[in-house]
């Protein structure tokens, strides 16, 4: 399982946008179920809204530099940056840019073991 989340300007869109991307890709359809993880703030917390998350359970054939590719073809589309937090098999990985160096430490972070 694969946990997404986004902070910044324009974090709720670029969730949403990432989302659809995602859906539009068949090697992600066939591998993979998108789903959204819903969280209230914490009592005390900052912001009264609740956040977003996007979850994606996948089977056996799903890679790690799969989704880094998909990953990187949307994040190019892009204007807006927000900070993006990748979890993975108990691994995280926070991504502020798309450079080819900052999507190779995601895939060695997240592909470690």
């Amino acid at each position: 399982m694969m946990r997404i989340s986004m902070v910044g300007r324009g974090a709720e869109e670029e969730l949403r946008s990432l989302r659809t991307w995602l859906l539009e890709d068949p090697k992600v359809r066939q591998h993979s179920k998108v789903f959204w993880e819903t969280s209230q703030p914490q009592p005390g917390a900052m912001g009264a809204d609740a956040f977003s998350v996007l979850q994606l359970v996948t089977d056996n054939f799903w890679q790690i530099s799969t989704f880094s590719i998909t990953y990187a073809a949307w994040r190019k589309t892009r204007t807006q940056a927000p900070r993006v937090t990748i979890e993975h098999n108990g691994k995280s990985v926070t991504i502020e840019g798309s450079d080819t160096e900052t999507l190779e430490r995601m895939i060695r972070s997240l592909s470690a073991e």
